[in-house]
């Protein structure tokens, strides 16, 4: 699954981002809406990881969805 698959299917997609980053709101994975870029932010951000290690996270969550 590419990210703009993930983007037109977000509304099913984001339970699973809930089940694996718990501390994301609704209103985060709202806002997130698929984007690649806002979900590496937000992860990061709740976190408090470095980039690298929040790009990997969402990396590996990307390929378990395919």
């Amino acid at each position: 699954m590419n990210w703009d698959q993930i983007e037109g299917q977000w509304k099913q997609v984001k339970g699973q981002a809930q089940q694996k980053w718990g501390k994301l709101t609704n209103d985060d994975l709202d806002v997130v809406a698929g984007k690649k870029e806002e979900l590496i932010g937000r992860v990061q951000e709740r976190y408090g990881l470095a980039r690298d290690e929040a790009e990997k996270q969402v990396g590996e969550f990307k390929s378990n969805l395919s």
